[in-house]
């Protein structure tokens, strides 16, 4: 088939496919999206559009809270209707309602509450099950009137109006995998209003902010993604030739997959190489705790075995034991002498949340007995890097499980393995996530308009180093957001981006600096948007810090303040005014709350220059309502920077314990 036909022609050939698969869709009766399904949450206080397809010209009834709504469905088989606002009560019922057409459809468990989109990349991706304190997090999370929708992660170069995806209950089950900080904010709202909670996770880890636009929004506002949107919305030949050469080459690849999913779970037979006396004297080895992909194994996606013999002393035979091998990335199971003792993760259900993760296995002691002893571990790993690594070689060790004995065997050291199964490498994919408004169209777009009391959003990392279009682009894309719900000045909050990487010995600038001043400034820009900071709990080696119950409290706290008018402190001191006297600068701030404090003995992270714009630290006091800035041999300060940098130290707050929002005085607008 010759793909390199003109861009006129492909796109009325996509028009086409289009308008056939709409007739098909509008000819298969009765349909809702998924969103509108078992379990929702509907938005309390709103007018509530409910829609779906149905033959041309069926007659719709939508019935719900003694309610009767009628429509017809169009030449298109497209239906709406709306559904007069609902209140919220406490304790309350779940409902019913019923939607008929050419056949009846009733949605169950229905609760009337309050519903926020959860968005942005990897730190609103990651899971609950990955957090701080994951097991008694997971363990505690027995919420039924707080419901989890999660949306596929998939492109699209149109809007589409539906999405896989079903509400469940919060339940330690259904929370392991879902956003730690949706779940911990919309914990954090549940308990505060006492209200049912809709969230709905639409997140992809690494995505830039403009994929998450709409094309019509970025053409209007930023022209400068003219160009590649103009690639995305009229394909040429050559890349249709390399999709169509993709689609070909990922059949493989989903075969390849389906084998190593049957792999992993066929543990029975797995079982074999974990016998206590396989011959594994053939084996290579490997110094762990260490990423395989750098001790031997580069670029390897597949399943790896690992084998290590342990000397247990005669006194703990027959006792039971505890093995802590650390970290395994992705999923593993480990055997002791031969017999299963845990595993975590599940590849094909997407349960890989455990690769940064501890693991504990509590050995019986009928398994134990003295000198030689084998821990065989099975690990697979389809995305990334891979094995027993990220952490130190101490807390991988054995241990008597009753403390009797504090001797501790260590297990890091060299252990021998043995590669079982490869996966190929994945074909090139040139619907790649980050293209401008796919994300929209095939993640937020079906959505739409599903009644919604706000939004959240963590995500700039990956537009690090456009802090100045940031600037323009975050603003355009709430904007593009609350025109096409049709919720005008909906709350919309910002996490804004935490600490991470080595700290400067010396004033520097700094890319990530430059996106918080974007997502503070867009604060100010446009109604009802706040921010919860996370310049305090961040992680300096890793870009996913675990603290993602503080992050969830803080962004309740803009909540409850923005969108609910609760009279509660949510803001970290902000720059106000600066002003110099003598050879100091005097500074004041907004959401002062209760008094300026620092945490430690002096304060730490102010910069200030002359003017030869040459920043120097500072040295800072607070005196009343103002911090006083001055350094040594700055006679003329024109300018003061708190916080500015990756990774900055900083221990400003106010006295309703929140951080001071990073700045600088010499912004550039």
């Amino acid at each position: 088939m010759n793909f390199r036909v003109s861009g006129r022609l492909t796109m009325l050939v996509v028009a086409f496919v289009l308008l056939v698969a709409s007739a098909w869709s509008a000819g298969k009766g009765l349909k809702l999206p998924s969103i509108i399904s078992d379990h929702m949450v509907l938005q309390q206080g709103v007018a509530l559009p409910i829609w779906g397809t149905d033959n041309p010209g069926t007659k719709i009834t939508v019935a719900f809270a003694g309610q009767k709504k009628k429509a017809v469905a169009d030449k298109d088989g497209k239906w709406m209707v709306k559904l007069r606002s609902v209140k919220a009560k406490s304790n309350q019922k779940s409902q019913e309602m019923t939607i008929t057409g050419s056949e009846t459809i009733v949605v169950k468990d229905i609760l009337i509450g309050e519903n926020w989109i959860c968005s942005g990349q990897s730190n609103m991706q990651m899971s609950v099950g990955s957090s701080m304190n994951a097991k008694d997090e997971i363990a505690a999370a027995n919420y039924p009137e707080i419901r989890l929708f999660t949306v596929p992660n998939v492109t699209s170069l149109y809007p589409q109006t539906e999405c896989k995806g079903s509400w469940v209950l919060c339940t330690p089950e259904s929370v392991v995998g879902f956003s730690a900080v949706g779940y911990f904010f919309g914990r954090h709202l549940y308990k505060s209003l006492n209200r049912p909670i809709g969230l709905i996770n639409t997140s992809w880890g690494g995505t830039i902010a403009e994929a998450w636009t709409s094309a019509e929004a970025l053409r209007a506002n930023l022209p400068e993604f003219i160009p590649e949107l103009d690639q995305v919305t009229k394909p040429t030949g050559q890349y249709l030739s390399e999709l169509e050469a993709y689609k070909a080459k990922k059949v493989d690849m989903d075969a390849a997959m389906e084998k190593f999913y049957s792999l992993e779970e066929d543990v029975k037979t797995a079982g074999k190489t974990a016998a206590f006396d396989l011959d594994d004297s053939s084996w290579k080895t490997m110094k762990l705790p260490g990423n395989w992909e750098l001790n031997g194994l580069p670029d390897l996606d597949g399943i790896v075995w690992f084998r290590k013999t342990l000397d247990i002393p005669a006194s703990w035979a027959g006792k039971d034991i505890v093995i802590h091998p650390g970290p395994i990335d992705e999923v593993e199971t480990t055997w002791f002498n031969g017999t299963v003792i845990g595993s975590r993760g599940n590849s094909r259900k997407g349960q890989t949340q455990y690769w940064n993760q501890l693991r504990d296995y509590r050995v019986p002691g009928n398994l134990v007995k003295a000198g030689k002893n084998v821990v065989a571990i099975r690990v697979s790993d389809c995305v990334g890097q891979g094995g027993l690594w990220g952490a130190s070689a101490d807390v991988m060790f054995a241990e008597l499980a009753d403390g009797t004995d504090k001797t501790k065997i260590s297990l890091a050291g060299p252990w021998r393995y043995s590669v079982e199964y490869t996966l190929p490498r994945p074909p090139a994919n040139p619907e790649t996530p980050n293209r401008p408004s796919v994300l929209f169209n095939a993640m937020i777009n079906p959505l739409i308009p599903y009644a919604i009391g706000g939004a959240i959003w963590y995500q700039g990392e990956s537009n690090a180093g456009r802090g100045k279009q940031y600037q323009t682009l975050l603003p355009t894309m709430i904007t593009d957001w609350r025109t096409r719900w049709g919720i005008k000045d909906f709350p919309f909050l910002i996490v804004s981006l935490a600490n991470f990487m080595g700290r400067d010995a010396q004033p520097a600038e700094s890319s990530w600096a430059e996106i918080r001043e974007a997502q503070t400034m867009t604060t100010t820009k446009l109604k009802k948007v706040g921010q919860g900071l996370a310049i305090d709990i961040g992680d300096e080696k890793d870009i996913h810090p675990k603290n993602k119950q503080e992050v969830g409290r803080r962004l309740g706290l803009a909540a409850e303040a923005i969108a609910y008018k609760i009279k509660v402190s949510f803001s970290g001191p902000l720059f106000d005014a600066m002003k110099i006297v003598d050879n100091k600068a005097e500074l004041t701030f907004k959401y002062a709350d209760k008094g300026l404090k620092m945490k430690g003995d002096a304060l730490k992270g102010f910069a200030i220059c002359g003017e030869d714009k040459k920043f120097v630290w500072a040295q800072a006091k607070i005196e009343g309502d103002k911090v006083i800035v001055w350094a040594d041999g700055i006679a003329k300060p024109i300018a003061v920077r708190y916080a500015w940098g990756n990774n900055p130290e900083c221990n400003l707050y106010n006295g309703a314990d929140l951080p001071a929002v990073p700045f600088r005085t010499d912004v550039v607008k």
